[in-house]
């Protein structure tokens, strides 16, 4: 377990290195590179435009990759994502600026994005998979957190680079040729991570479905057409923790350094150190989630989402670096309450025939609304505003309906059998919505 695990969690960090530092750089540089000729705000949401080009794709990506995994196994979806991502990745670093190619500059940008996403897509349902199936029923959010630490380990990767180019860079250097750096260093990860896959044994209960050929034909409308309402909720549910870290990580960054003039160094080190204080977290709501039900912990999570999205603006906007850390942590806290157990809890909502499918498409649905739309809407929320309570509306209304859709999810937490009982589908013991 401990090496399946870790092996997730390195792949996740990869994957979602990826992702995140293509969120920095919209957030930094690609406006002015890519857009030069809209105004400073114009180009901000251009390029927060083509960073959501991302989450649009990625139920795509759940959608392929899921039915490779319900079909043929998860352990090709690992391989799969992390090469489609790692190559796309590459890519961004070697794109030409606006000045040099014109038009097709930012279409290539808006196309590898969109690459990207379909990997990332893939990747999120395949790794929690494989751990989460080989994992101890009591013990299932605790190895399931390994994948869920990679997104914030992969943050802290990018913008860890990010940081230290920007510091060691003079703003020309930076602008010229150091933004591509961490592109380009996507491509070790991948081959790093590709070695460290290619050995993992197959999912059990994956085993067992082709050996009784139980496998779904046609894993997407099977989930469309018995699981639409899961997927939904599911897709509702998780909306305020893309909205949250999406707003922390991308949003806030922009907004402090082009509204309230906090140095882009600085604004970097605070959002990293709020993400440390997430990862450190990770692993102890995990073991809350076996002690006391992963839907517990969603419903906690939210809730205190919907009481804190004021303060974390209000604390934001006073400019003050340790205030704006506790609007940050406060927030990320809300975050990871949720985000901890879903590697066991969302497999558990599925049967497995489809679940590879099932989780990936409501994970990533939820992207579209929380994590797609928020850094555009709230760009555009605050544009004019000395303290955007606009932004603040938003990430509530998505709270509360995040609450909501918890509220309407069954707890999963598996319970022992009587003597002799069977669960209800093989190698699976816990509740299957």
């Amino acid at each position: 377990m401990l090496r399946l695990a870790t092996a997730s969690l390195v792949g996740t960090a990869i994957e979602f290195y990826d992702f995140f530092v293509y969120g920095t750089a919209a957030a930094l540089v690609l406006g002015p590179l890519f857009f030069p000729s809209f105004s400073p705000l114009a180009g901000t949401l251009a390029a927060f435009g083509t960073f959501a080009a991302g989450f649009i794709a990625r139920p795509v990506g759940s959608i392929v990759f899921g039915h490779i995994g319900d079909r043929y196994g998860r352990r090709p979806v690992l391989i799969g994502s992390l090469l489609t991502t790692g190559l796309a990745t590459v890519a961004v670093g070697c794109v030409p600026s606006y000045a040099s190619i014109g038009i097709a500059a930012p279409v290539l940008l808006l196309t590898l994005r969109f690459i990207q996403g379909l990997g990332l897509g893939g990747e999120w349902g395949g790794a929690v998979l494989l751990t989460a199936e080989h994992a101890p029923p009591a013990r299932r959010a605790l190895w399931g957190c390994f994948p869920q630490m990679g997104p914030p380990l992969g943050f802290l990767l990018a913008n860890g680079l990010m940081l230290a180019l920007t510091a060691a860079l003079s703003r020309a250097q930076f602008l010229d040729w150091g933004w591509r750096v961490p592109f380009w260093a996507a491509g070790v990860l991948a081959a790093g991570g590709l070695m460290l896959r290619s050995s993992l044994a197959e999912s059990p209960q994956f085993l067992e479905l082709a050996k009784t050929g139980r496998r779904a034909a046609a894993p997407v409308a099977e989930v469309f057409r018995n699981h639409w309402r899961l997927l939904l909720l599911t897709a509702g549910a998780l909306s305020t923790g893309y909205a949250i870290f999406y707003s922390v990580s991308t949003w806030a960054l922009a907004y402090g350094t082009e509204r309230l003039g906090v140095s882009p160094t600085l604004m970097l080190a605070l959002v990293m150190a709020a993400v440390v204080v997430q990862g450190l977290l990770t692993p102890v709501v995990a073991l809350l989630g076996d002690r006391f039900g992963r839907r517990s912990m969603c419903l906690a999570g939210s809730m205190l989402a919907v009481v804190w999205m004021f303060p974390f603006i209000a604390l934001l906007c006073t400019g003050e670096p340790m205030l704006m850390f506790l609007g940050f942590v406060m927030a990320l806290i809300a975050f990871v309450t949720i985000f901890a157990v879903l590697a066991a809890y969302l497999p558990e909502l599925y049967e497995p025939r489809v679940r590879c499918t099932g989780a990936a498409v409501g994970y990533n649905l939820a992207g579209l609304l929380g994590g797609a739309l928020t850094p555009v809407v709230a760009t555009a929320l605050s544009d004019g505003e000395a303290t955007p309570w606009g932004v603040a509306v938003w990430l509530t209304g998505i709270a509360v309906l995040s609450t909501a859709c918890f509220a309407a999810l069954p707890e999963t937490r598996p319970r022992p059998h009587p003597a002799g009982a069977q669960p209800a589908h093989p190698g699976e013991e816990s509740v299957s919505a």
